[in-house]
């Protein structure tokens, strides 16, 4: 029976070796295209309704995000260590010379809020940066919208007589039909009554 000398056993045995670990990644290697989150990069800045006609307030940290507002602020959550975020408005899409709101809010603890603030109705879209923010600023599209319809009532069952002009209502006319066909129907009662009662006596 045929044997294979120990060097080249040994040699072949090396060789799968080093090709094994050459085809087993590497633990610990950062995975090809991810970018480490830098402080701040979870964070958001959510639109929330300020006081208007009547409507309350949004509270500050509220989890909401509202993409219709009237009045409204921007809140701040979730910035870690950052201490302060530019932010600006604009029309969407872009209108030159449209309106805009622009300015920094300055953060405790990851959050903020900044003063109420108002806009012309129309569709808008915020953007915001920080120092060291990875992939460029953040965006998300809103609008704006202070119509009265949107705190008006929906309309009621409407009144009136029906077709026909000076008519009156259903519920009149039938009253009025129904009184008058009772009052006919006793006074055709007494002309029987009184008929009958002159035949008994012969009259």
């Amino acid at each position: 029976m045929p044997t294979t000398p120990l060097p080249r056993r040994a040699a072949r045995i090396a060789a799968v070796t080093a090709l094994t670990a050459a085809l087993t990644p590497l633990t610990g290697m950062p995975t090809s295209g991810a970018a480490p989150m830098a402080p701040g990069d979870n964070g958001t800045l959510k639109i929330h309704t300020a006081p208007w006609d009547g409507v309350a307030r949004t509270p500050y940290g509220d989890a909401i995000d509202e993409p219709r507002v009237c009045r409204f602020y921007l809140d701040a959550a979730n910035f870690e260590t950052i201490t302060a975020v530019t932010w600006n408005i604009g029309t969407q899409p872009n209108v030159p010379g449209g309106a805009t709101l622009r300015g920094t809010l300055n953060l405790a603890g990851g959050i903020g809020h900044t003063e109420d603030l108002n806009l012309p109705d129309g569709q808008y879209q915020l953007t915001w940066t920080f120092t060291g923010i990875t992939g460029g600023e953040r965006q998300k599209t809103f609008s704006v919208d202070c119509r009265t319809s949107m705190t008006t009532p929906p309309p009621g069952p409407q009144g009136g007589p029906p077709a026909g002009g000076g008519g009156i209502a259903r519920g009149e006319a039938f009253t009025t039909v129904a009184g008058a066909g009772i009052v006919g129907l006793a006074a055709v009662g007494g002309v029987m009554w009184f008929r009958l009662r002159r035949r008994t006596h012969g009259a």
